[in-house]
């Protein structure tokens, strides 16, 4: 039997990586005198942790946060192990070992946490605390517990909750965060996130955390001219046809031309993250000239106006209107939802 060579996707997002590496460089940059570390956590962000990585790499930075323990493995690949924090820690035993094998640092955010990794021997180990957010990590009540006495802490960690509003919050949470500085040992200390990092030096302690920023996402407008747009989905013409006047488009027929027009098909639907708020309202592009969506986007197809680029054939391609916080004004959606929800059917 013949082997068969698998044929190139019909979606690609392409990776602007020296947009990546300009914005973790801002960000560095920004963070005064703490360094800028990464998150790359789901899959840096859904962009791909084998592009990404390489490339804040070579950038400069040093840190990396994931959230999972397999999502370590991809990693290692690109980046040394004492480089990379598992921030959910571990839950259980087999978590602890596996750390104390790979060489990577368990955030510690309780407790029990505590205890399991001083069972499995110890050693470096990153601590969260709770200043404010009410997710994991360890109550201000908690540190003076003799579990945390005696561990070997590198990185002291806490998590704004609003660090992209003006928010007394902010501040509470800041007040906490260096309290905890004065009773828990530890050789660096970690708040600001993306928008952390706008909110100015006292909040940034030794080291900074961005991930939206870094990929192209814009949280708070102190940082707008700071950051270049990184990911742009395109996908592939499958189809092209005529239809006329009163024809219509897609399920439950909600778009009706009004007029005869030429339309394509693209491989592109919401099983790959480009969800029905599109409907309507999306906006390819072919060299810049706008290709409008139509109708309700399907599972895995979305059908487009080619009023203005009639030159297109089936297996040309088309660009996606992806600017992050455009997105986000259009369809109601998180930054953060518009880039983890890209599925794994584009190539990157």
């Amino acid at each position: 039997m013949m082997s068969a060579e698998l044929p190139p996707a019909t979606l690609r997002l392409s990776i602007d990586r020296a947009a990546l590496a300009a914005n973790w460089r801002a960000l560095d940059r920004l963070s005064g005198q703490a360094r800028a570390g990464a998150a790359v956590k789901a899959n840096a962000y859904g962009l791909g942790v084998a592009v990404v990585a390489p490339v804040l790499r070579e950038a400069g930075c040093q840190d990396f946060f994931v959230a999972h323990w397999q999502e370590v493995p991809a990693l290692l690949a690109h980046v040394q192990a004492n480089q990379i924090a598992v921030l959910h820690g571990p839950l259980t035993a087999a978590d602890a070992t596996y750390a104390k094998a790979a060489g990577v640092r368990p955030v510690i955010n309780s407790l029990h946490q505590a205890r399991l990794w001083g069972e499995a021997g110890g050693g470096v180990c990153d601590l969260m605390i709770d200043t404010g957010i009410n997710r994991i990590g360890l109550s201000m009540t908690e540190l003076t517990d003799p579990l945390i006495g005696q561990l070997q802490i590198d990185v002291l960690h806490s998590h704004l909750a609003s660090a992209d509003e003006d928010s007394a919050l902010n501040a509470a949470q800041q007040s906490r965060w260096n309290a905890a500085r004065g009773i828990v040992q530890h050789n660096r200390a970690s708040l600001a996130n993306s928008a952390g990092i706008a909110l100015g030096s006292d909040y940034h302690g030794d080291l900074t955390r961005p991930g939206l920023a870094l990929y192209g996402g814009v949280p708070c407008a102190a940082l707008a001219t700071e950051i270049r747009q990184v990911a742009t989905p395109e996908a592939a013409l499958l189809q092209t046809r005529e239809i006329a006047a009163g024809e219509s488009v897609g399920y439950n027929a909600t778009f009706v031309a009004d007029r005869p027009m030429r339309i394509g098909v693209v491989s592109l639907g919401y099983a790959d993250g480009y969800l029905r708020v599109w409907s309507g309202k999306g906006m390819l592009r072919s060299i810049g000239r706008p290709v409008p969506v139509l109708g309700r986007v399907s599972m895995d197809m979305t059908v487009v106006d080619l009023t203005a680029a009639p030159d297109l054939l089936e297996g040309d391609w088309l660009q996606v209107d992806y600017s992050l916080p455009e997105a986000s004004a259009a369809t109601g959606l998180s930054q953060y939802e518009l880039l983890t929800l890209l599925g794994s059917r584009f190539a990157r």
